[in-house]
């Protein structure tokens, strides 16, 4: 995840209370601010708070003062001990490799450029690859934030952004989230089979988010094959629209998180699961709560690529695959012949994790 950072540094707590407020409601992760003003910003809420200084206090980061002669910074990190970060302005090659080489032993890395735009953050990302620093990207806008987080398809580990705008903090959070999404890959597979099989306990998950038509949660009986289920983002005669909730299917299946599975039935409130659209587009959303009941179930088997796949859902009109064309089609009306989008992967899974392995799953 890409760390979002404020810089609310001011002598006055009443020019820094709005906007560290607003970051808070924007979800950043730190905040920078005078060492006086750290009880109040936990009055506010919860967000870990960085101070620069040469000697920790109460804060949950320290930020070695720039101010320390560069020729014993290193020493100096390395005597305070982690976690602890360093700043460093970007004015030339020197301050680049200097840069480089403080990031070897900070836990964070804040970088301040001046006239120039990517090429020294491409060199650093390339140089600390394999170290356990997160390379923070100082900036002044949403713009230079998307530049900062995309940077070598990488991009740097997080933005420290610098402003007095309180709608800049909300934009800046609106590019981490669009950047912070990834395509997975989607295809069409032909219904082979739809029919009742009894009574079983069914997995609800309702999220904190909202979902739109098309969106969903990929699930399947196997871990090589998931079916994209939607939400219940749409109304129907008899029930109204639930836009947060995907009916997901029976306990036993499988649920793409990220990169790895997990069982329906392991979630639990505060879990973190992924969205995925009729696009391939992902997003992260937290489990407000999950609700497993008994009920009626039907089968789904589809064929793709010559491999016949499965899941089980709650037999009821209200749950909906989504079409090869991104429209829904509920598991009342789906019929053999029907197309509905999968997500297919070559390796086996174990322990939820992806595996060469030879594994059989009916």
């Amino acid at each position: 995840m890409k760390e979002k950072w404020l810089m609310a540094l001011a002598p006055e707590w009443d020019d820094v209370k709005p906007l560290i407020t607003t970051a808070l409601e924007s979800g950043f992760d730190f905040v920078v601010v005078n060492r006086d003003h750290i009880d109040l910003v936990r009055e506010l809420g919860s967000i870990k708070i960085a101070c620069f200084g040469r000697e920790r206090g109460s804060e949950d980061l320290l930020i070695l003062d720039p101010s320390v002669p560069r020729v014993s910074q290193i020493e100096t990190v390395e005597k305070m001990g982690r976690p602890i970060g360093g700043y460093v302005e970007i004015r030339s090659k020197d301050d680049e490799i200097f840069a480089t080489e403080l990031g070897k032993h900070v836990d964070h890395l804040l970088i301040v450029g001046t006239d120039w735009k990517v090429i020294p953050l491409e060199n650093m990302i390339a140089a600390l690859q394999g170290y356990e620093c997160r390379i923070i990207s100082c900036v002044r806008s949403s713009e230079e934030a998307e530049v900062a987080l995309s940077t070598l398809e990488h991009g740097a580990d997080g933005v420290l952004l610098d402003t007095r705008d309180p709608s800049e903090i909300k934009r800046v959070q609106a590019a981490a989230e669009r950047l912070g999404m990834s395509r997975i890959d989607l295809k069409a597979a032909t219904v082979v089979a739809v029919r009742p099989v009894g009574m079983g306990d069914r997995v609800c998950v309702d999220t904190c988010s909202l979902m739109r038509r098309g969106e969903g949660m990929l699930v399947g009986s196997q871990s090589r094959a998931f079916f994209l289920v939607q939400s219940e983002a749409e109304e129907s005669p008899y029930v109204a629209a639930r836009p947060f909730r995907v009916n997901a299917g029976a306990v036993h299946a499988y649920i793409r998180v990220g990169e790895k599975t997990r069982y329906l039935s392991e979630l639990k409130s505060g879990d973190e699961v992924t969205i995925v659209d009729k696009d391939g587009m992902t997003r992260s959303a937290v489990v407000g709560r999950v609700k497993i009941e008994r009920r009626p179930m039907i089968l789904v088997e589809a064929e793709v690529d010559g491999d016949r796949v499965s899941t089980l859902l709650q037999n009821a009109e209200t749950i909906k695959l989504v079409s090869h064309d991104g429209t829904p089609i509920s598991v009342a009306e789906l019929k053999p012949g029907d197309k509905v989008l999968v997500h297919m992967e070559s390796s086996a899974r174990h322990f939820g994790m992806s595996i060469e392995e030879t594994i059989i799953e009916r």
